[in-house]
């Protein structure tokens, strides 16, 4: 029987990388894995047998994976600054290629910018995030009723947030990453914020 182990997720697995995950496991149809939770981009040095938080992850990732498959069809999550991008795309390396959908929220971009920017392989569509969560901006941008996912499970739920990405087509701006970081702000401090 396949497992997740079987999909581009087996290796962020193996590494420990797939760390709270709110879903591990089958994402709408056979042979189709998803995740959500958060991904450790760069792990905090571990003295001895002691547990220690990751220094840089992405967090409210959320993911489908095919069993076979190399790439990864849907991936998005949010970071504190655009500059985890580079780290990001050195983690999933051939996970992402120029078929799939990204999406990177990054909390240091002014609220009012949309971009698309070409980096590690594949085009991001890189958007603010500020009071919502990425769940609820992505069912925003991709027209998708709540209440048509409400009687699904958060596998479904997952599928069907891939597949209308799937559909998606935005003409933002196009800037090289280079220019990104020149426009982003810096990274705000979040306090007492819920998770």
């Amino acid at each position: 029987m396949a497992t997740i182990n079987d999909t581009p997720l087996g290796s962020l697995e193996a590494e420990k990388r797939l760390i709270s995950p709110v879903h591990k496991g089958p994402a709408g149809k056979p042979g189709r894995f998803g995740f959500r939770g958060e991904i450790a981009l760069k792990f905090a040095q571990q003295m001895a047998d002691e547990a220690r938080p990751p220094e840089v992850k992405i967090d409210q990732v959320m993911t489908v994976a095919d069993v076979g498959a190399v790439a990864l069809p849907f991936f998005t999550g949010v970071v504190a600054s655009l500059g985890y991008l580079e780290l990001l795309c050195e983690v999933l390396g051939e996970k992402i290629d120029a078929n799939g959908r990204y999406f990177l929220f990054a909390t240091n971009l002014d609220i009012s910018k949309k971009y698309r920017i070409p980096f590690g392989g594949a085009t991001w569509y890189v958007l603010p995030l500020d009071e919502a969560t990425v769940y609820n901006e992505l069912l925003e941008l991709f027209n998708i009723d709540k209440s048509d996912l409400k009687k699904l499970d958060t596998g479904a739920k997952l599928a069907a947030v891939a597949d209308a990405a799937a559909r998606f087509e935005a003409d933002w701006p196009e800037i090289s990453f280079a220019k990104g970081l020149d426009v982003m702000g810096p990274i705000k401090v979040r306090e007492n914020r819920p998770v």
